[in-house]
């Protein structure tokens, strides 16, 4: 049984109550604005990737552009994403208790405006596409089919996780692409890495709504692995650690990578092993450690490309 705490999935009191203009705020609030989480997790692959695949960190500027570009494209597409996820889902949220109050099944912004609002967002994330490579471009038109497919897959899997971890996890290849002009097999590795993680953290997130999911017939791990799920947790983390060091040790890096990696390793046991999963705020904050995890990764891997 889940406990009493009923959890919102959005916040209030933050800075877009305090500072947009009422009739701006549900549109950022269904892009999720205001709960950056989710744009963290799909940037860091992103970010991940183009540390890895930079040769010449003398160059400071190039770099730099570099992430910031797929910050800002990050940013746009997972607000684009969301647009269309609310939409997809706009009847099942209605009967979820964390998500009854977004804006699309509370009735504060049409389909319609959702679908124009979601256009505006995608062209920003093109514009933002085509100033890289075309080899570059093309591997992020195809990510297209995955964002598309990614909001359905709950009706029809019990791994929707899966889905997202091959959408939320592309920028591992779109960022190599962007700066070697290829594919290589350390972005596919770091691609592998990023699908377990995403399976890890989402089943995470998905325990938040395990009874009302059962209850209107969505699909996810969570249900499907059950009393097993911390033992699968401990899979997927493992699996993503591997995958990563394998990443680093195929391009030969020195000794400040596996420290980082390390460190994320000990903050994966430390989200699964003390996961309360009956605790929604307790799991939305385990998800949302993420970011911390993300961090040690992306440290290791800029320090041993400096050293």
């Amino acid at each position: 049984m889940m406990d009493n705490e009923i959890i919102s999935d959005i916040p209030r009191g933050n800075w877009v109550d305090r500072w947009l203009p009422s009739n701006i705020r549900p549109y950022a609030q269904l892009a999720r604005f205001d709960r950056p989480i989710g744009t963290w997790l799909l940037l860091f692959p992103c970010w991940w990737s183009l540390a890895l695949a930079i040769e010449d960190w003398t160059n400071v500027t190039e770099f730099l552009w570099l992430f910031i570009l797929f910050g800002i494209g990050a940013k746009v597409m997972r607000g684009a994403g969301c647009c269309l996820n609310d939409i997809a889902d706009r009847n099942f949220d209605s009967g979820v208790a964390r998500t009854k109050d977004r804006p699309i099944p509370a009735g504060i912004i049409s389909v319609k405006q959702a679908l124009f609002f979601m256009a505006m967002l995608s062209t920003l994330g093109l514009i933002i596409l085509v100033q890289f490579n075309n080899f570059a471009i093309a591997v992020g038109a195809v990510s297209i089919l995955l964002v598309a497919v990614y909001p359905f897959s709950k009706r029809f899997t019990y791994w929707p996780q899966f889905i997202l971890g091959l959408t939320f996890n592309w920028g591992a290849l779109l960022g190599w692409a962007a700066v070697r002009g290829e594919i290589q097999i350390p972005a596919i590795l770091l691609y592998i890495a990023g699908i377990f993680w995403t399976l890890g953290y989402d089943t995470i997130y998905a325990l938040q709504d395990k009874v009302d999911d059962a209850i209107i017939g969505i699909k996810s791990t969570t249900l499907a692995l059950g009393q097993r799920t911390r033992a699968w947790l401990y899979i997927f983390y493992s699996f993503a650690i591997f995958f990563m060091g394998l990443c680093g040790w195929f391009l030969e890096l020195s000794w400040p990578f596996y420290v980082g990696l390390c460190c994320a390793a000990v903050q994966a046991i430390w989200q699964v092993k003390k996961l309360i999963m009956t605790s929604p705020n307790d799991c939305l904050a385990k998800f949302r450690s993420n970011r911390l995890f993300s961090w040690f990764f992306l440290g290791g891997i800029i320090a041993s490309q400096i050293q």
